[in-house]
């Protein structure tokens, strides 16, 4: 009966191996690559999110970030560099290729990451937040230098305290609300530079001063780690360094791998078009004025249906509305606007713009 039972045992447990998912050799030697080209915003950050669940759901060893931007939204960036700052798996932001550049919200990825390089002819800065849509106004007298003190003082002394007057009044430029804005973000991009170890000056100037660096000049001052020309001297030079990944010590080996695109679905695309910053401000125009049109000569129709579906995609793309509430909403609205259809002659604009809302 032992006899028996032991070998019972060994079968279940040759079974249970069996049906256990093990890892396999190729999955743990390849490196997912993954291509921001354009404008980030939630879709963007949402493709990011997805690329870095399946990375580590294939047992990739490695994420690649080939970055080419402008900039974009600050919640879209903030919600990418807090999955880099959580992932299991070490992150290598690319500015890529030749004549690229992370501008703006990039910069604050490139310091970000677990390794940021940059491909030659490539820059990356500018990293002052702006409002959508141009500055706002500052406060009264703030763009003027403080008058001069009307002491009897030497001409030295009056140039030394005129520049320090100046010193501190660039400081602090602009409104209180433009103060507080920089003031945040220098915060956030020094504390950045101080966790990967890279300029935590310069850092600052990029954020206060708009100053930008090229790839070359960037290595030097340490705001990046290394230049490579493209991927496959991107690993050449990744094999054999060692990062900090959460509380250890890892040392890469990224000479064999093999590299899997993870490419966006037309979905991603489709909706990182509606939220480039441009197209959003667009719509948001369109959304606000064509609800005004219909409420100055009602039963005008057409410019309320296209204001109110424009407005719903505005909202979505700058991430006042999730994905989710921004989809009910339209679809809310599609049906409410088939409905209303069947009872109010609108010669199909209703009908029209709740398939569209629909879509």
């Amino acid at each position: 009966m032992r006899p028996f039972l032991f070998a019972i045992l060994l079968l279940s447990v040759a079974l249970l191996q069996a049906q256990t998912p093990a890892k396999p050799e190729a999955s743990a030697s390849t490196a997912l690559l993954l291509k921001i080209d354009g404008p980030i915003g939630p879709a963007i950050s949402h493709y990011f999110s997805q690329g870095l669940k399946k990375a580590q759901q294939s047992g990739s060893s490695l994420v690649i970030l080939q970055m080419d931007t402008p900039g974009g939204l600050d919640t879209a960036m903030r919600d990418i560099i807090k999955d880099i700052l959580a992932s299991p798996i070490p992150v290598v932001t690319f500015v890529a290729p030749s004549g690229a550049r992370a501008a703006s919200a990039g910069t604050y990825i490139l310091y970000a990451s677990h390794v940021a390089a940059m491909a030659p002819a490539t820059n990356l800065g500018s990293a002052t937040p702006v409002q959508i849509g141009g500055e706002g106004p500052s406060e009264p007298g703030t763009d003027e230098k403080p008058p001069a003190a009307d002491k009897p003082d030497s001409r030295d002394e009056k140039g030394k305290e005129g520049a320090k007057d100046e010193e501190d009044h660039r400081v602090t430029p602009g409104s209180a609300m433009e103060r507080k804005v920089i003031n945040d973000a220098v915060g956030y991009l020094r504390g950045l530079a101080q966790l990967r170890g890279r300029n935590v000056e310069w850092a600052e100037r990029a954020v206060r001063e708009g100053a930008n660096l090229p790839a070359s000049e960037a290595l030097d001052n340490k705001v990046i780690d290394l230049i490579a020309k493209d991927i496959p001297d991107l690993l050449r030079q990744l094999d054999g360094r060692k990062l900090r990944l959460g509380a250890s010590e890892i040392t890469l080996a990224t000479k064999a791998l093999t590299i899997e695109k993870f490419e966006p679905d037309w979905r991603t695309e489709l909706l990182a078009v509606i939220t480039n910053p441009t197209i959003a401000y667009g719509l948001l125009l369109i959304g606000i004025y064509g609800l005004l049109f219909e409420g100055y000569n009602p039963g005008a129709v057409l410019p309320g249906v296209a204001g109110a579906i424009c407005l719903l995609l505005a909202l979505f793309a700058f991430q006042v509305l999730p994905v989710n509430f921004a989809g009910l909403a339209l679809i809310v609205l599609g049906a409410l606007l088939v409905v209303t259809e069947a009872f109010v002659p609108s010669f199909g604009a209703l009908g029209i713009g709740g398939l569209i809302a629909f879509i």
